[in-house]
């Protein structure tokens, strides 16, 4: 991909400024986005995500944010990068996590983020960084914005690989979800996840629900659940995929503790 010119690097400087980034993104001449996500985590990641070669190949990034994957696979000589999001393009996380706290005595699962009056899937305020991203990278991803739990989603076609990173556990229906993508894959679904390891039970094919207030992992009300890595296998199985493993060795805490982790397994058609 080629750079895309600014105005000028003051103007560049100033828009990005502007926006709440979550991923660290090289945007070429020096220039790298502020994300919470350093780049040094994404150098992590990478290498848990254990990703596949992706050269020539058809790539879906579930719940892109900001685009790191994307793009991503797009440098790594993907033929096609869809990016797909609706919750983090709707409206500014932290913004819409703020109205949250201060509604709280409604109660845990009283807030939709889709309602707030801050949330606007027209002028889509959440996807700034992307658009950013997309154009100073010359970049031929293409965006979608569609809920993966509700809309339509046959019209984007097939896919070789799915990048369904950071978001199962923020779904009421995993499960749901995950069938919806296995209709669209033709090889495999890469997983990254909130996950729980649970003391004394290393083969428990559990999900904790995290609905409940004295749960509500990091005080986010769109956390809900957190598998195990025996349950995550099994949720892959009954979404309609015929083999699913886990990447690297889940921790085994002792009897009686339980230890939440991060999870990477791959699933396959």
């Amino acid at each position: 991909m080629a750079g895309a010119r600014h105005d000028s690097p003051s103007g560049l400087e100033t828009e990005i400024a502007g926006i709440q980034w979550w991923h660290s993104i090289d945007l070429g001449g020096g220039v790298v986005t502020p994300g919470t996500k350093t780049a040094e985590w994404h150098a992590e990641e990478l290498r848990r995500l254990a990703l596949p070669d992706l050269a020539g190949r058809s790539v879906l990034d579930v719940g892109a944010w900001d685009g790191f994957y994307a793009f991503h696979a797009e440098r790594a000589g993907a033929a096609r990068v869809v990016a797909l999001d609706h919750l983090a393009w709707g409206g500014r996380i932290p913004d819409l996590q703020a109205s949250w706290e201060e509604r709280r005595p409604d109660g845990p699962t009283a807030f939709v983020f889709e309602e707030d009056p801050r949330w606007d899937p027209v002028g889509l305020p959440g996807r700034a960084g992307f658009d950013l991203a997309h154009r100073m990278l010359d970049s031929r991803v293409e965006p979608a914005v569609l809920d993966v739990s509700r809309d339509d989603l046959e019209p984007l076609g097939r896919f070789d690989v799915i990048l369904f990173l950071g978001v199962l556990y923020h779904l009421r229906d995993p499960l749901a979800v995950l069938r919806r993508l296995a209709a669209l894959c033709d090889d495999m679904i890469v997983i990254e996840t909130e996950a729980v390891a649970i003391g004394g039970h290393p083969d428990a094919a559990a999900i904790e629900f995290l609905g409940t207030e004295d749960r509500k992992l990091n005080g986010d009300p769109t956390n809900w659940w957190s598998p195990t890595a025996a349950g995550l296998l099994a949720l892959c199985e009954r979404a309609g995929f015929a083999r699913a493993e886990i990447v690297g060795r889940p921790p085994v805490p002792r009897a009686g503790r339980r230890y939440r982790y991060r999870a990477v397994a791959h699933a396959w058609r």
